[in-house]
């Protein structure tokens, strides 16, 4: 796409117009107003960022400010957005559950990829073996610690399966599907593709990773300790705690100087984000579980390059509880 585009602009408005109005035809045939209420915002999303980057023109420029500033719009009004009832195709429900998701994935990889030139999204659907094994045992690796932690603080309790019933195993593969669709593949793109991505390569850019890593660190404890301070519970380090940790490793993998500098330092940062954004979940150790998942995942890309192997860890731990029988103590 990026090739046959070129430099015309008529050429690079044709993918967001088209867009749109498969949208709205989807959103009309459901018997539903696209301009009505939040709704109403998804042109608007459509349209932003392509307009933003078209003003720009700047695909080979350095990663800058601005386009996190971009994104960070783009993500916090995506938030206003609200249909219900959630759940059915093809107008409501959650990320690829609905077309106005499935709208704000495209329109990214579309804004971030071809327009930017952000390479290295990993938006690509390929079947490889040594990727999906990267992915299993990375997730065996988290889910490992989490239960020997989980169980140390009576966060975690085995309930156990009665039996293994078909109904079990239908159970069990149809949440796998909906958290991969769901979830997984949406929060990946935005966080792993697109954002840790960004801030490695500006890191890179700097070419010195300490600034980063010190800033991040300083900037990420304290509110990692306010989130836990204003949740009820014990353990309100616990996330400040995981936080730390994740920064520590970071930054021993970097002074080793075995992978491009700044990978790691981006991937520490993406990850407390990522823990301390799941406040809403109301569980203090589980925001600090949070912190060390966005670890996991952000390794995988880093592996692997590709927000759908990712997102398979992704998909794995949010479905550890009911494959093995555990419930979370909150």
């Amino acid at each position: 796409m990026k090739g046959w585009i070129g430099s015309d602009v008529r050429r690079m408005l044709i993918f967001p117009i088209l867009l749109l109005l498969l949208y709205s035809l989807s959103i009309l045939l459901n018997g539903q107003n696209p301009l009505q209420g939040t709704l109403g915002l998804v042109p608007y999303l459509v349209v932003f960022p392509v307009l933003y980057y078209l003003a720009r023109r700047h695909r080979d420029q350095k990663i800058d400010w601005i386009d996190f500033t971009a994104l960070m719009i783009f993500l916090l009004l995506t938030n206003y957005i609200k249909v219900e009832p959630s759940g059915n195709l093809p107008f409501t429900g959650k990320d690829f559950g609905s077309v106005y998701k499935m709208a704000l994935i495209l329109i990214a990889v579309y804004s971030f990829g071809t327009l930017r030139g952000l390479d290295n999204i990993g938006f690509v659907p390929v079947l490889n073996f040594k990727f999906l094994w990267i992915a299993i045992w990375v997730w065996f690796v988290f889910y490992l610690f989490v239960v020997i932690v989980g169980y140390g603080v009576d966060f975690i309790k085995y309930v156990g399966h009665e039996s293994i019933t078909q109904g079990l195993l239908y159970k069990i593969g149809l949440t796998l599907v909906v958290t991969y669709l769901n979830t997984a593949i949406f929060e990946e793109l935005f966080f792993r593709g697109i954002l840790q991505n960004m801030l490695t390569k500006r890191i890179g850019q700097a070419k010195t990773w300490r600034i980063f890593w010190l800033w991040g660190l300083i900037i990420s404890i304290p509110l990692a300790l306010l989130v836990g301070y204003t949740l009820k519970g014990g353990m309100q380090w616990f996330p400040a705690l995981m936080v730390l940790l994740i920064f520590i490793a970071a930054y021993f993998i970097e002074q080793a100087g075995k992978n491009n500098s700044g990978a790691y330092t981006g991937l520490a940062i993406t990850s407390a984000l990522f823990g301390l954004v799941h406040y809403h979940s109301g569980a203090i150790i589980y925001i600090g579980f949070a912190c060390v998942a966005g670890w996991a995942y952000g390794y995988t890309y880093i592996k692997t390059k590709n927000v759908f192997y990712s997102a398979i860890v992704h998909t794995l731990v949010n479905s550890s509880v009911l494959i093995f029988g555990l419930e979370f103590v909150k």
